[in-house]
C-alpha cells in the first residue's frame, strides 16, 4: 500500500532534467514483495522525462528493490529461496544485544536474518525511460521487498534525461 510521495523537481538548463520524489509504501509482513510499478511509472510521467534512466532506491538496509514477475507462485518460490539463504530461526551475531554496540535503538529488533537476505538481493533498480515510460519487458514489474516486518519504508526515485 503505498502510503504518500513526496515531491521535489530539478531543472538544469541545458544539460537535461533530473526529478526526484520520495514514495512511503506501507509493508504488513516479513517477505512481501509490493509492486510498485505503477507508483515508479507515475513518478516518470509526473516528471516530464520523455528519455532517460529512474532510479528505485530503497533507503533502508533491510528492504530491497527488485525487477521480477508478479506471478504468486514464482513470488512463494522466491521467500522460499530467500528463507533457505538466511532463516529467521539461526543465530546472528547481530541479534546478540549482550555484546552487539553499534548502531542500538531503545527497542532493537533481532533482524540479522533480514540484513543477510539484503546481500543477496539490492537497495536499488535502474530502468531505462523510453517515450516517458519505464521501459520494462512484458512480465516486468517492480518490487519493493519488506525483509523484516510489518513497517512504512521509503524508496527514493530518481528520473534523469531529458
Amino acid at each position: 500500500m503505498i502510503v504518500e510521495r513526496m515531491p521535489a523537481h530539478r531543472r538544469r538548463p541545458g544539460t537535461g532534467s533530473v526529478h526526484r520524489e520520495e514514495l512511503e509504501v506501507r509493508t504488513c509482513a516479513c517477505l512481501e514483495f509490493v509492486d510498485v510499478t505503477d507508483a515508479v511509472a507515475a513518478a516518470v510521467e509526473r516528471s516530464g522525462i520523455a528519455d532517460g534512466l529512474v532510479s528505485v532506491q530503497s533507503l533502508h538496509t533491510t528492504a530491497a528493490v527488485v525487477v521480477n514477475e508478479d506471478e504468486p507462485l514464482l513470488l512463494e518460490d522466491l521467500r522460499a529461496a530467500l528463507e533457505r539463504a538466511a532463516p529467521c530461526q539461526l543465530a546472528y551475531r547481530h541479534d546478540d544485544f549482550a555484546v552487539r554496540t553499534a548502531n542500538l535503538e531503545p527497542d532493537e529488533p533481532a533482524n540479522g536474518h533480514a540484513h543477510c537476505k539484503a546481500l543477496f538481493l539490492g537497495a536499488s533498480e535502474t530502468l531505462a525511460v523510453a517515450e516517458g515510460r519505464p521501459r520494462l519487458g512484458r512480465w516486468q514489474r517492480v518490487f519493493l521487498v519488506e525483509l523484516d516486518r510489518a513497517r512504512v519504508r521509503r524508496l527514493c526515485l530518481t528520473v534523469l534525461g531529458t
